[in-house]
């Protein structure tokens, strides 16, 4: 029994048929969306030989999710989320389309590949914030952390597998192949979709254009709990992010192998994938505030110990740690947020959480290069770490709100009928 209890809680799948055609159809399309990541960058390097041009390619999908992510989800709550769900992943499919013609027909230069993903990132921009109100929409308030926990499930294996299918692919058939298994499993989750109920907002939709988005913005600032939950998942990401750095630590500790470079990102996935297995551990605890921070304090805590840690496997092991600490950050930290945010504002919380989570990374790994260009590897680690328990410990000093936040604060949400 105790066994059964660890393991991820997969009863809104036995219990709620909506949710599992959804939890599917957005499973297989996770996989497809990492194999064109990896697709699009081994194009961009044939093309231009250039890390700038690659870099570039995680530029062309953070600006337009930061630029519009905050009106898409203002929008999200007005409409008939189900609807622009489907309209946003039906943009995402004919841009994977298109991306697979030029692999296939005549393959692009590399401004012309970046703009097509910029293009795909603009629906991805709406698609986000949408497809955030579903598990707060579908499920019973008990069911909500095991929900976010399965949808983790399903993200860590496809950042697992995805990758390593999609460079096997790429390096076979061709990229042309990774775009069209993409467009086809957006077929998956629009099928996944399509059988949900209606689900508009609530009795109060977002008022249209700038006003919307800064009512939205006022809920965040004016929420203690859900400040702090966002303001921890910065702290995390902006001063301990550690992927940067890799190709240094891979340099220092393993003679610059790079068969050795992936083990570092398979690392983190192996121990997000085993929290995720394991969430029943977390998910039925009744303060997913108090587990958020205490992941996000391991996380700084692992990563600190890893800048320190002359032993390679050891450092891997520590990356292990940190990933499911991440995982187990990621999952309460949903809960916290979703179970506090009214239905008719889940769009905007959703946008700011996807913009929190899509910037934060990326200003973290600016960080670690600045500070370890600067200093050192070790010292852009250690510190970073060091600082993310700081700021840890300061949110969660500052709001008590987050420490005592119960779950399913706002109960269940019923939707609407078609």
């Amino acid at each position: 029994m105790g066994l059964r209890r660890a393991l991820v809680d997969v009863s809104p799948l036995r219990t709620v048929p909506a949710f599992r055609r959804l939890w599917v159809g957005q499973s297989l399309s996770g996989f497809g969306s990492q194999m064109t990541l990896v697709a699009v960058m081994f194009q961009i390097w044939q093309t231009t030989g250039s890390t700038a041009w690659t870099g570039a390619a995680g530029l062309a999908q953070a600006v337009p999710l930061v630029a519009l992510g905050l009106f898409a989800g203002s929008v999200a709550d007005r409409v008939d989320r189900r609807r622009f769900y489907l309209l946003m992943t039906g943009g995402q499919a004919l841009c994977s389309g298109l991306l697979a013609l030029q692999g296939f027909l005549a393959p692009l230069p590399a401004a012309g590949l970046l703009g097509l993903v910029a293009l795909q990132s603009c629906f991805v921009a709406g698609a986000g914030p949408a497809a955030r109100t579903f598990v707060p929409s579908l499920l019973p308030g008990e069911q909500l952390a095991a929900g976010l926990a399965l949808g983790r499930v399903s993200f860590q294996a496809a950042m697992l597998a995805g990758p390593a299918l999609g460079g096997l692919v790429a390096g076979g058939p061709g990229v042309g192949v990774c775009y069209l298994v993409d467009a086809l499993t957006f077929l998956a989750a629009l099928a996944g979709a399509y059988g949900l109920p209606q689900l508009r907002p609530g009795d109060e939709p977002a008022r249209p254009g700038v006003r919307g988005v800064l009512d939205g913005l006022a809920f965040l600032v004016r929420t203690p709990v859900i400040r702090g939950a966002l303001l921890t998942d910065l702290a995390a990401t902006v001063l301990a992010m550690p992927v940067s750095l890799f190709p240094l630590v891979n340099a220092e500790r393993f003679g610059n192998d790079p068969r050795t470079l992936g083990l570092f990102l398979t690392a983190l996935a192996v121990g997000g994938v085993a929290a995720s297995l394991l969430s029943g551990t977390f998910t039925r605890l009744p303060r997913p505030g108090l587990v958020m921070l205490g992941g996000s304090a391991v996380w700084g805590a692992a990563l600190a110990l890893f800048g320190l840690t002359a032993d390679a496997w050891t450092g891997l092991g520590l990356l292990v740690v940190a990933g499911a600490a991440d995982t187990v950050s990621v999952v309460s930290r949903g809960t916290v947020v979703q179970a506090h945010t009214p239905a008719g504002l889940l769009g905007r919380v959703g946008a700011a959480e996807q913009i929190v989570g899509q910037a934060g990374p990326e200003l973290g790994n600016l960080r670690a290069g600045l500070v370890a260009g600067a200093t050192s590897g070790t010292v852009a680690l250690a510190g970073g770490g060091l600082l993310c328990l700081a700021a840890v410990a300061a949110v969660a000093a500052g709001t008590r709100e987050l420490r005592g936040a119960p779950d399913g604060g706002r109960g269940p949400v019923v939707p609407t009928g078609s």
